[in-house]
């Protein structure tokens, strides 16, 4: 009876009968949305489209770029810096960013290309010596423009997310060089995304590059005459006053009171570059305080602010509203005064 009770069972339990067995099939899987890097990709292809860049360029390019973690690593800088109120001397660079073969290389090249400095000169209002300095400053007269991927470097940075709106804008940007034609193989520059002679940012390329041979092409990747122009154009859209001087070296006396001459500006962008030059006194102003031109001086109107940059003692400048559009293309004090020192070797002042 046993046996019998247990081979009825299952007869008992239609759910268990074959041909009662449910047959609707389990629901599919979805593929899990991408994240990190792959997934912020998805956020630059939307925000590029939205701004204009064709479809088939963010197809093509953003989806293929690739983090690039020693960019991010250099944009943070050495870990732990320790900063004091202790004010590095301006010298030691100096030396190393004014040497001999920097003046000797923008001289010959100043010399060559000094019709055309003269026609950008004419058509920009800036010093051409200048212009040749910042060239020199920048890539060594093109010898070094940087090999990182610019796409790959943005985007790293961009996802970093520290300065996220910038880079992003600046991603943007060489996808529209992309758009009008700059090749791929040309976007390498900076780990932080400067490119080409003149070291420009994608969307300050976009908005002042220029052409300096009349070719009817700003190509700033393989043309001097261009890289040159669009330095030019730059200080010009910087505000640089024509026929003013940078700035010019002066000796202070021992009697200058410093407190009477401080500055009490507060400059949003870079306070601690401009917190290191003096209140805005006209040249016959600072010869009445006892200031003494080492060689070339200013018009007596011309407004100029003083930076002391190795303390009292030693050569001191002052300088015009032009420093400032200097400080414009890199806001550093050392990097005007030794692009403003440049110059003035490269064109024997």
């Amino acid at each position: 009876m046993t046996q019998t009770m247990q081979q009825a069972a299952p007869a008992s339990r239609p759910d268990l009968r074959p041909s009662a067995v449910q047959t609707t099939a389990a629901p599919a899987v979805q593929p899990a949305a991408p994240t990190g890097f792959e997934g912020y990709k998805r956020v630059l292809a939307a925000r590029a489209l939205r701004e204009g860049v064709r479809p088939q360029t963010v197809q093509n390019y953003v989806y293929s770029t690739r983090l690039n973690q020693r960019a991010i690593d250099l944009d943070k800088g050495p870990q732990n810096i320790s900063y004091s109120n202790t004010i590095s001397p301006f010298a030691p660079y100096r030396r190393e960013h004014v040497t001999p073969s920097l003046i000797a290389r923008g001289q010959d090249r100043y010399s060559r290309y000094y019709q055309h400095l003269t026609a950008m000169q004419a058509r920009y209002g800036v010093d051409p010596a200048v212009m040749m300095a910042i060239y020199g400053h920048e890539t060594s007269y093109g010898s070094f423009t940087g090999g990182f991927d610019l796409l790959d470097v943005l985007a790293s940075l961009a996802y970093d997310g520290r300065r996220r709106e910038l880079f992003e804008s600046e991603f943007v940007g060489a996808l529209k060089l992309l758009d009008i034609g700059v090749g791929r193989g040309r976007l390498k520059g900076s780990y932080a995304g400067a490119t080409g002679y003149p070291q420009f940012m994608p969307t300050v390329a976009l908005r002042l590059r220029a052409d300096g041979d009349g070719d009817g092409y700003a190509d700033l990747w393989n043309n001097e005459e261009d890289g040159l122009a669009s330095i030019g154009n730059y200080l010009r859209d910087a505000g640089w006053k024509p026929n003013v001087p940078w700035g010019v070296a002066v000796q202070v006396p021992a009697t200058l009171n410093r407190a009477a001459i401080r500055s009490t500006l507060r400059p949003q962008r870079c306070p601690r570059v401009y917190q290191r030059h003096s209140r805005w006194l006209t040249m016959r102003e600072w010869r009445g305080l006892g200031l003494l031109p080492v060689r070339a001086t200013l018009p007596d109107n011309e407004l100029a602010t003083l930076i002391e940059p190795d303390g009292p003692g030693q050569t001191a400048y002052l300088l015009t509203t032009n420093y400032r559009a200097i400080l414009d293309y890199n806001c550093s004090n050392f990097y005007a005064l030794s692009v403003g020192l440049l110059a003035d070797a490269i064109a024997r002042r």
